[in-house]
């Protein structure tokens, strides 16, 4: 029987089966990927095959899949974390204050998805509270992710303002992800009841989210649109990315690649010749956008 992983705890799974069951499920023995060095071979949103016994299932493979999306684990080193498998679009929760989430976060975000080609889609929560330089700030923001082809929008999850991600998530399995505290579990408990992810409040000290979902999580919202929560994600590490690969998961770096002097090897640092390092003083290309590759390629921390 085929199963797909509901959720991971690292040692039992919630698997949905083809006979519409969920079923708790554990594995006999390590399984891997061949290829993969990962903290949790087996991630949600992966398809399984399963033998069923005393109405358990015992996971015996994990099926191919069509892709992933991973961080740097944040306690094995030389490890990835992968947070889910087999999307359709990675979704980042993204806010202004309260807590602020910042282009460097957003950046790695979007480089990761943009290296296993995943699409990739913003969305600016708290409409409600941000002040009249606060929508300015954001919308310069939409600005330039909207030019580079990323989805951006604008919502209030507290005041149901959610329509626009239910047409968004429709037909598709996609990833959810953001910093604690800007109201993602507040947003899922919106799309459908039987949703029921708990919400903390902001601290008023460090104006920052408390964790409330321990493990990634799938939810069925209909027979073909499936949500995966993740954890609220404090930093985000790059994984599997050489120098010379980071600019091409910049799609207008990627764009000006063969008009730079050393093509390939042009890290658009200090080289002669660089068509990246023009666009910046262009204008063509956002400096916001460029900073946060520079911190990426010489490896400083801007993830959170």
């Amino acid at each position: 029987m085929i199963g797909l992983v509901k959720r991971s705890t690292g040692s039992w799974y919630d698997v949905y089966t083809e006979d519409g069951r969920l079923l708790p499920c554990r594995t006999r023995g390590k399984l891997r990927l061949e290829g993969y060095k990962e903290t949790n071979p087996i991630a949600v949103g992966d398809h399984v095959l399963l033998e069923i016994e005393n109405n358990e299932g015992i996971i015996t493979k994990i099926l191919e899949r069509k892709n992933h999306i991973q961080r740097q684990s944040v306690k094995k080193t030389g490890h990835a974390h992968v947070l889910a498998a087999n999307i359709d679009q990675a979704v980042l929760i993204a806010t202004m204050i309260l807590p602020r989430t910042s282009t460097g976060f957003i950046d790695r975000f979007l480089v990761t998805a943009e290296s296993y080609d995943i699409p990739q889609v913003l969305i600016f929560n708290k409409q409600d509270v941000l002040s009249e330089s606060d929508l300015q700030a954001q919308q310069q923001l939409i600005n330039v992710y909207e030019k580079m082809g990323v989805r951006c929008f604008k919502i209030s999850a507290v005041q149901d303002d959610v329509g626009v991600v239910i047409e968004l998530l429709e037909g598709k399995t996609s990833l959810i992800a953001g910093h604690s505290g800007v109201g993602k579990s507040t947003l899922l408990n919106k799309l459908s009841p039987e949703i029921k992810q708990s919400t903390a409040d902001i601290s008023g000290f460090s104006e920052k989210g408390t964790h409330t979902t321990t493990f990634a999580e799938m939810f069925k919202l209909n027979n073909t649109t499936f949500v995966i929560d993740t954890p609220g994600i404090k930093e985000w590490g790059l994984v599997s990315m050489t120098q010379e690969e980071l600019s091409d998961n910049f799609p207008e770096m990627r764009a000006l690649r063969s008009d730079c002097k050393f093509g390939y090897r042009c890290l658009h640092l200090n080289e002669p010749g660089c068509a990246v390092k023009a666009a910046i003083e262009q204008g063509s290309v956002a400096r916001s956008r460029y900073n946060n590759y520079i911190s990426m390629l010489l490896g400083e921390d801007n993830r959170k």
